[in-house]
């Protein structure tokens, strides 16, 4: 808009000048050709300074672009609570912003290739919802900005130099979310108190998995608790392996940090029900789909506050200058409801402890 105002007032200007040369006392008189000829070239530049304001103003009009990788599964509600922040900060979807989603349903190479496309496309940025796609996605791309919600320290990863520094092209939020799988497993136990087998999938090829099933697996000794761990490499393979447990071979199913796993949390979650084992998930909108328990941030907390990064880069910040941010407010959620269908009775002293309790 500034520019087509600027545009009208060169137009004016150039009008006048044109106009006054004429009606000035010269020594000799312009002929009719030459008056002629001065208002065609008026009119041009007019014209072309139209044409540059409407362009302008209709790229400035133009939506910016977002490529958003997910896993898929819970990541789902991180994205909802993008959309609410860039709502909240008067940003409307289809007039200010589209999202364009990619689900890799936890498959790493989808994930590069998606990244390497938006690149290729020329998107506006790209926003990642874990650490098992904001990997893949650095790897795959040079010099598009990449805004993230990770819930492994993003310094560790190497996604970025510090929290205050983050040192090139990517920024975004960091979650509690693989730290906390020990307290995870303690809280289960407490939930069940004769936890004596507790099941796990992930693929081995995920470095978040590893580290996350490491630290369930020193908690387990801890408590006494044998954690059996089940390898998948595609979705197939988890859902072959869940469908293949058998009424009482484990006490209950406990999520590591996967993104297979985390694809699939429905399919978990009816699995499950239906062979009567209580649940423990890293994200509370698995407990709100029928799962037993949770103990994490709010992924769609996560998601609103990740949108100032996004509006703040896609208006010309960049990403260097913005240092991530934690979020740290954890929540105990259980499902009563689903407690009540499996046969479980969830302890009073555990009970008291939840923010969050769905009867």
């Amino acid at each position: 808009m500034t520019f087509s105002i600027t545009a009208k007032h060169m137009n004016k200007t150039l009008i006048k000048v044109f106009l006054n040369s004429c009606s000035d006392n010269r020594k000799y008189k312009l002929g009719p050709a030459d008056l002629n000829l001065k208002w065609i070239v008026v009119v041009a530049i007019a014209v072309a300074f139209a044409m540059c304001g409407a362009a302008a103003q209709a790229q400035q009009q133009k939506p910016y672009r977002v490529g958003v990788i997910t896993a898929g599964g819970a990541w789902y509600e991180t994205i909802d609570g993008l959309r609410v922040g860039l709502r909240q900060l008067g940003f409307e979807e289809g007039k200010q912003f589209n999202l364009a989603i990619r689900d890799t349903k936890g498959d790493a190479k989808a994930a590069e290739e998606a990244a390497r496309n938006f690149e290729q496309e020329k998107v506006n940025l790209i926003y990642t919802t874990s650490s098992s796609v904001t990997l893949p996605a650095k790897r795959a791309t040079a010099d598009i900005p990449i805004v993230f919600c990770v819930g492994t320290d993003p310094v560790v990863t190497g996604l970025v130099e510090s929290f205050a520094n983050t040192g090139g092209r990517l920024t975004g939020v960091y979650e509690l979310g693989t730290d906390l799988t020990a307290k995870r497993l303690e809280i289960l136990k407490e939930i069940i108190p004769k936890l004596r087998r507790v099941v796990t999938f992930y693929n081995l090829r995920n470095s978040v998995g590893i580290e996350s099933s490491k630290l369930a697996r020193e908690e387990a000794r801890r408590l006494q608790v044998q954690l059996v761990e089940r390898h998948v490499a595609t979705v197939e393979e988890l859902q072959t392996g869940m469908r293949a447990l058998k009424a009482g071979e484990m006490d209950a199913y406990f999520a590591v940090s996967d993104p297979i796993a985390g694809s699939q949390d429905q399919l978990i979650i009816d699995t499950a029900r239906v062979k009567r084992l209580p649940t423990m998930f890293n994200n509370q909108s698995s407990v709100v789909k029928g799962g037993l328990a949770s103990y994490s941030v709010s992924r769609h907390e996560v998601g609103r506050v990740s949108a100032k990064y996004v509006q703040r880069i896609l208006t010309g910040v960049k990403p260097q200058d913005l240092p991530v941010e934690g979020i740290d407010k954890i929540d105990l959620v259980i499902n009563l409801k689903t407690a009540k269908e499996i046969g479980l009775t969830v302890p009073p002293n555990v009970l008291v402890r939840a923010q969050k309790v769905i009867r």
